[in-house]
């Protein structure tokens, strides 16, 4: 199985998790109704500490429940651990393997805590460290680029807040992603094509912000570990505290700027950097006027909700790092230096 065949199967693999653990993913909810936590205690790494990111925002907006994202060595390294004083404590990792979550977890059981872990493998440490355990359903993922693994953990994180909402419109939102997803797959080929002009790209800025804080981080991730060019993510706001000094002419730029509350402002900041610098932009959106300010733009279904969008979001992002990494002559399946299983202490 490829990278290219996992991206592809996205649509399908959302489909079954919406269907298969919505029953699990609503304990879940019920479980955290009854500590009513004073907030989420968040350990994750990597690809999953984005989707972290992603928690912060939809859990902390839509739930109005704080998320913390927790600092792993203060648990596994320092053995200084802090006070949770009755957090709900919930571990993130594709394999579960990582010793420094599962130490997160463990230490929040010792402190009384209610633990929960999203994983892809039930019988790992992690889930065996957590009270409740929800399965992300990815299958196998045989690419060392994680891809479906990271949708499922934020189609996990969405269903879990729509749980925990018990709003009928949020399930009903959460039908339609799996379309989404395909209708952006269905773009591969003009996507693809699109990746070609920054076959000689060495450094990049990918900018974020709100609900796409995450995105922004994820596609810079996917950029490093494929292509190895040198992509700084930020949110777009902090990218104006001084960043926004290295752009010049021809500076490429990816932005995730789909509709919703963020996007006036983020909208002002792109044509700046048109305008201004003339940065070459590489632009996610549904909306028209961000697309034609891009020199590549890489379209959205009109329609998402702004608290689903980085599900969608992320799928251009990674079809062009994966053409980029085929135009720079790189081997998508065997990126150096990194492994599919990272277990940090």
């Amino acid at each position: 199985m490829s990278l290219i065949t996992e991206i592809h199967e996205q649509g399908d693999i959302l489909e079954r998790l919406l269907n298969n653990q919505m029953g699990k993913v609503e304990e879940v909810a019920r479980l955290i109704k009854k500590h009513n936590p004073p907030y989420i205690f968040l350990a994750a790494r990597g690809t999953s500490d984005n989707a972290g990111r992603y928690a912060n925002y939809v859990l902390g907006s839509v739930n109005r429940i704080p998320v913390a994202l927790a600092t792993p060595s203060l648990f596994s390294i320092y053995n200084q651990p802090p006070q949770l004083n009755g957090a709900l404590v919930i571990g993130i990792s594709q394999s579960g393997q990582s010793p420094d979550i599962v130490s997160v977890l463990t230490e929040a059981q010792r402190q009384g805590c209610p633990t929960v872990a999203i994983t892809n493998i039930t019988e790992s440490p992690l889930a065996k460290s957590a009270d409740a355990v929800i399965d992300i359903q990815a299958g196998v993922e045989a690419a060392v680029a994680a891809t479906k693994t990271y949708t499922t953990e934020l189609m996990s994180i969405a269903m879990l807040s729509a749980a925990l909402s018990g709003e009928k419109s949020a399930y009903e939102a959460l039908t339609q992603v799996p379309g989404w997803v395909r209708r952006v797959l269905s773009q591969a080929d003009t996507l693809t094509r699109l990746a070609e002009r920054y076959r000689y790209m060495e450094r990049c800025v990918v900018l974020g912000r709100g609900y796409n804080y995450a995105t922004a981080f994820e596609w810079s991730l996917k950029l490093k570990e494929l292509t190895y060019v040198t992509a700084e993510p930020y949110s777009s706001a902090d990218f104006q505290h001084g960043p926004i000094a290295i752009v010049e002419q021809g500076f490429p730029i990816m932005a995730v700027a789909p509709s919703g509350q963020v996007y006036e402002n983020f909208l002002g900041m792109l044509k700046q950097l048109r305008s201004g610098p003339n940065a070459e932009l590489v632009v996610i959106s549904d909306r028209l006027e961000a697309l034609e300010l891009a020199q590549s733009p890489l379209p959205l279904p009109v329609g998402i909700p702004e608290w689903l969008s980085p599900i969608v979001a992320i799928i251009p992002a990674q079809l062009f790092a994966y053409a980029l990494t085929r135009a720079k002559g790189y081997n998508t399946e065997a990126p150096r230096s990194i492994r599919k299983v990272t277990e940090t202490h």
